[in-house]
């Protein structure tokens, strides 16, 4: 089998390479659904539909677990795909197929606690409150999940979602650092405005954003921690595998980039992420 990798577009990426650091000789495919990126803007069901196909063409590829590397398509679309499509899609081809997202993850790592460890909010004082800051498309901030899933399980940790829309969209395209850097900041700049302060810690909630974390990190107060999801969506995939000793990775190390997009070769800022030029094939 191979692990699958979705995104709207090149963001994850970010995910995709922590992923082949932690399993060097698994088989990877990687799917960017450039033809409909950036997902941030779009409708629910329509997210939800471009997910969906995303998947069963990782899964025809010869993937057998798929990791959703976009916010937005594990906000909206993942726990829909779980529970009315992927059963019976299991069914049909009779593989033991699953996707999973990397906001369970991140929350994880954001609160230090498992995602089944919730407590209900007591009454007891609270000595400090900390501020999450949460920067993020404009579909993820909607959904409230990382509001309502954080708030369950730490009443010491209030997050707020920044959406940032268009920023995903010029990170695709390759557009210049000094143009992102100005980006960057407005939403750093517009978060601060509307809590009073800077976040005591930030969570990049897009995998677009994490291709520019050094500019986040610029325009927050220095020494700001941030929360890496490429890094939290490696442990939690290693942990899964642990559990789940069924699965067989593979050991060719083969990688497979597909687009929806135009194929050929991906952006200059995305080779100096990677560490050398990426060209992809038509999905």
């Amino acid at each position: 089998m191979a692990i699958g990798v979705f995104d709207s577009g090149v963001g994850g990426l970010t995910v995709h390479r922590k992923l082949v650091d932690r399993f060097p000789e698994a088989d990877f495919v990687y799917l960017a659904d450039q033809a409909h990126a950036p997902y941030g803007g779009l409708g629910g069901e329509e997210i939800v539909d471009l997910t969906q196909a995303g998947c069963r063409r990782l899964f025809e590829a010869g993937a057998d677990i798929v990791v959703l590397a976009c916010n937005t398509a594990s906000a909206i679309a993942l726990r829909r795909l779980q529970q009315m499509w992927l059963p019976e899609y299991r069914r049909e081809t009779g593989r033991n197929l699953n996707a999973l997202g990397i906001i369970v993850p991140t929350i994880e790592a954001a609160t230090g606690r498992s995602w089944e460890h919730q407590t209900a909010p007591s009454d007891g004082k609270i000595e400090k409150l900390q501020i999450l800051g949460v920067f993020c498309t404009a579909a993820t901030a909607m959904s409230q999940v990382y509001e309502i899933e954080i708030q369950k399980r730490r009443e010491d940790l209030a997050a707020f979602s920044e959406p940032c829309p268009g920023l995903a969209g010029l990170i695709e395209l390759g557009a210049p650092v000094e143009e992102l850097k100005v980006v960057v900041a407005d939403h750093v700049d517009a978060l601060r405005r509307r809590i009073g302060r800077h976040p005591d810690k930030a969570i990049l909630g897009c995998t677009h954003y994490e291709i520019v974390a050094p500019l986040f990190a610029e325009a927050l107060p220095e020494g700001t921690p941030l929360i890496h999801q490429p890094s939290a969506t490696a442990d939690a995939l290693g942990r899964y595998f642990e559990r789940h000793a069924d699965y067989d990775l593979g050991r060719s190390g083969r990688r497979q980039f597909l687009t929806t997009g135009t194929p050929g070769r991906q952006s200059d800022l995305v080779a100096q992420f990677w560490g050398e030029p990426l060209s992809f094939e038509a999905a």
